[in-house]
């Protein structure tokens, strides 16, 4: 089950946490030889937003979305409003996104 809670949550060493799922991306990222992403990438200069995973020469992000079976933040009505906002001012800034659920991070 896709879950997104604090206890799944441990920090990465640069005092950012990450979740369970985004430490199973990135394990198959490196596994895959994948480009050097940065983590937390900032979307805007004007709001808060932040990107899991950026490969920031080419505009592409990569959102992991948790809780999608279990009711978290991203499928929950202001959750879904605000994640709408960020991926709509990233396409206009010229960003590509992926969006990821739990069950696509597989083998």
């Amino acid at each position: 089950m896709e879950r997104r809670h604090e206890a799944d949550r441990s920090e990465r060493g640069d005092g950012v946490k990450s979740s369970n799922l985004e430490r199973k991306f990135t394990l198959f990222w490196k596994a895959l030889n994948g480009p050097e992403l940065k983590s937390e990438a900032r979307v805007s200069p004007t709001r808060r937003w932040r990107f899991d995973f950026a490969h920031v020469p080419t505009m592409t992000a990569i959102e992991i979305e948790g809780g999608v079976w279990s009711g978290g933040r991203h499928t929950r009505g202001s959750g879904f409003t605000g994640d709408c906002e960020k991926y709509n001012e990233a396409a206009l800034g010229g960003w590509t996104v992926f969006r990821l659920t739990g069950a696509m991070i597989t083998t």
